[in-house]
């Protein structure tokens, strides 16, 4: 497959970050390249994660996938990959919450599901 930063190609600037598994695969995916995540990460304090700019959460069944970006990304500040510890949708669980509480999703960021497998939660502004 094709990579692009689709930020690249959305101001028109070269785009084309190299080709990544299936090779003979032609269609296009998007990444992002260093110019456009130096600027993201510059923009995103965190509260919930001290130091942290960019949470991956990867599925606790993609173990695989999960030490493949630790591992990448072991030298990046401001990036942290962990594993999700959610067993389910609590929300399905019979819960004697009053009704009023009945559901609000704690969470603040819902994050953006990649399709390579993990959720991008951003902190800070937009």
């Amino acid at each position: 497959m094709k990579v692009t930063c689709a930020w690249c190609q959305h101001e028109g600037q070269p785009a084309t970050l190299g080709e990544r598994a299936p090779l003979d695969n032609p269609a296009e995916t998007h990444g992002i390249c260093r110019r456009h995540t130096l600027d993201l990460l510059s923009r995103m304090p965190s509260r919930s994660f001290p130091g942290v700019r960019l949470l991956l959460v990867v599925s606790a069944k993609e173990t695989n996938l999960y030490e493949h970006l630790q591992r990448e990304l072991a030298g990046v500040g401001g990036v942290k990959v962990m594993l999700d510890r959610r067993r389910g949708d609590h929300r399905e669980e019979e819960q004697s919450v009053a009704g009023e509480h009945r559901g609000l999703d704690r969470r603040l960021r819902q994050g953006e599901v990649s399709a390579l497998g993990y959720t991008i939660i951003r902190f800070g502004k937009a």
